[in-house]
């Protein structure tokens, strides 16, 4: 079968990236068919998600072939004359420089629009830091972790007498990741419009704040106050949350009335929606302690499959609070292609989560046709770079030979 062309097969991103954030943002446009050429410092090993554990091994390791599958690698050190030189030259035939830094370290790095638009008048310049290039903290680093304890997560989640909890995934990095993604094509496409790049200023603090989205416009225009609510109920609708069944959880949501109706009588209580007390959304909040603990009380008896097959056939939202592994086994995750496959000379092949993002050009491309590449070994690119890219001659491909780093291939 013929290799669809992607709808970024015209596209060449630079990307000074390192660890989750940045590498999420990059590993969807490479899916999409970028070039993707990681940069990769030699004095520091490269991108430090080579050596996250578990397994890890040597330069590589699953949590580095996650992020970076479909992508290039060169080792550049862009604070010397020579790394710096290489590096204009691939602004030069580049469309993008995408980096996840420090906000103070783009100006440093001279890798801003203004710094690069010599070079190449369309160059879309993208930095995604944890707190951006202006503003009061933009020198200082920024973590998932951290970030959503700075904007309210953590105040939000976990049970009410419970410690401030963080989210099971790092959503704050996987959030800007895709914002950095979004706004590259955006800039991308005013860029070939125009003939005018741009610089896209984008901070993991600013993703964390605007994902605060409703609760912070009742914050900011009224007296409500947002809490943590028991066993992750909806802050306003009810019922919308988890419940526990006779053998594990199962998470109901009802943000229809159509739904509530469909609940009542799937649990034996056909006159609830004729009862004053649960009769709409805002006599279901001032009486949602009644009906929950009656909701709760009716689930506990009977396994969570009874409950979610009924609730299906009724056309309830509904679903299973699913482990890790029962979430990648599910047929729908299997059906829609979200499993792609790697392989690896040392760990085989390497199954791994697939990109969310479709773009099916006249219907031809089902999910998961794409073939993946594993991610790169560290500079393995570079002569590709020099002579297929670049059409540097054989004297100054064998003079940046010799000026790398001993180990480095």
């Amino acid at each position: 079968m013929t290799e669809p062309r992607l709808p970024l097969s015209d596209v060449r991103v630079i990307a000074i990236e390192q660890y989750g954030a940045g590498p999420f943002g990059s590993v969807h446009l490479a899916d999409l068919g970028a070039e993707v050429i990681k940069i990769e410092d030699p004095s520091s090993g490269g991108d430090v998600g080579r050596y996250v554990v578990p397994e890890q091994h040597g330069e590589d390791s699953l949590f580095f072939e996650t992020f970076n599958r479909n992508k290039r690698s060169l080792g550049l050190d862009l604070t010397t004359p020579q790394g710096r030189a290489v590096f204009e030259d691939l602004v030069r035939v580049s469309d993008v420089v995408h980096s996840n830094l420090r906000g103070d370290v783009p100006a440093k790095l001279r890798i801003r629009y203004d710094d690069l638009k010599h070079l190449n008048p369309a160059i879309v310049c993208s930095s995604l830091s944890g707190f951006g290039m202006t503003g009061p903290r933009s020198k200082e680093p920024g973590y998932d972790y951290v970030l959503q304890g700075i904007a309210g997560w953590m105040d939000l989640t976990g049970e009410p007498d419970g410690p401030p909890t963080k989210s099971g995934l790092s959503l704050v990095d996987y959030a800007g990741g895709l914002v950095a993604a979004g706004s590259i094509l955006a800039a991308l496409h005013a860029a070939r419009r125009d003939g005018v790049g741009a610089d896209c200023d984008l901070s993991l603090f600013d993703t964390a704040v605007s994902m605060l989205t409703y609760p912070a416009a009742w914050q900011l225009n009224g007296d409500f106050v947002p809490r943590r609510t028991h066993h992750s109920a909806h802050p306003s609708l009810v019922p919308f949350q988890a419940f526990p069944t006779a053998d594990g959880w199962l998470v109901v949501a009802c943000p229809k009335e159509k739904f509530f109706r469909r609940l009542a009588e799937v649990v034996g209580h056909p006159e609830w929606p004729d009862d004053p007390r649960y009769a709409n959304f805002a006599a279901r909040r001032e009486h949602a302690e009644t009906l929950l603990a009656e909701l709760e009380q009716v689930f506990t008896t009977r396994p969570s499959d009874h409950w979610l097959d009924l609730l299906r056939a009724a056309g309830v939202p509904c679903g299973p609070v699913n482990s890790v592994a029962q979430a990648l086994a599910d047929p729908h995750t299997l059906a829609r292609g979200m499993v792609v496959e790697t392989e690896h000379p040392y760990f085989g092949t390497i199954r791994q989560v697939g990109s969310p993002m479709r773009v099916r050009q006249g219907g031809l491309e089902e999910p998961g046709e794409r073939a993946h590449r594993r991610a790169p070994r560290r500079d393995e690119d570079a002569d590709y770079i020099y002579t297929e890219l670049l059409k540097y001659d054989a004297e100054r491909v064998e003079r940046l030979r010799a000026a790398r780093p001993e180990g480095e291939s």
